[in-house]
């Protein structure tokens, strides 16, 4: 059981440091960086199979009830969030690698991109801290703080909105999956910390009463 929580800890920490990296390569036309932040999800998808193997393998020689069956069920959705983060932080390399040598976002942008990499990191990393730490606030914290991400995101459809978009169709693809890419990582990162709630009190983060969500 120990090691399917340690697991999931280094599968944070790892999809953290890969949309991170993912963010630079996007905003440096990194091509080296990019490669390496695609290369590098393999090894959360081998994290993820070997988690799933961990907790077959209780729930066949240990048939947990209970608590313990509560946390395997939950590690095993916990980590198919994780492994869909990685996918997303190879999603933006790999856009950095398609418009390479050209930079994918244009310089009016680049700041709210810059944001929302930024956030989204830490927002994976405050997801790591909760599955370590089993603190339902610092896990309640965690959805407040998306609120931020849906805020970016919303920004990058003003521009592409706007009447004085001159970037052109292309461009304005480009912006709208990265805008997704990293609202969808955040949500998975949410999805963590929620169901760590769930896993302490075993009731959804919604159904708390409202004193606990203050």
């Amino acid at each position: 059981m120990d090691s399917i929580g340690e697991g999931l800890v280094e599968m944070a920490n790892l999809v953290g440091s890969a949309i991170g990296l993912a963010t630079t390569a996007l905003l440096d036309a990194d091509l080296r960086l990019a490669e390496n932040v695609i290369s590098a999800d393999d090894k959360v998808d081998d994290l993820q199979r070997d988690l799933e193997d961990r907790a077959i393998a209780v729930l066949a020689r240990q048939q947990p009830v209970a608590t313990d069956l509560r946390t395997v069920v939950t590690s095993l959705r916990m980590s198919a969030d994780l492994e869909r983060s990685g996918d997303l932080a190879e999603h933006v390399a790999k856009l950095a690698r398609m418009r390479y040598p050209q930079r994918t976002v244009p310089r009016d942008l680049r700041r709210t991109v810059l944001e929302m990499g930024q956030l989204a990191q830490r927002l994976m990393a405050q997801a790591a801290e909760v599955l370590i730490t089993h603190d339902v606030e610092a896990a309640l914290q965690v959805e407040k703080d998306d609120d931020r991400m849906d805020e970016l995101h919303r920004t990058i459809f003003q521009h592409l909105m706007d009447d004085q978009w001159q970037h052109g169709v292309e461009t304005a693809v480009d912006v709208t999956l990265v805008g997704r890419y990293y609202e969808r990582f955040a949500d998975h990162a949410v999805s963590v910390a929620r169901r760590v709630v769930y896993l302490v009190t075993g009731e959804r983060a919604d159904e708390l009463p409202t004193s606990g969500l203050a």
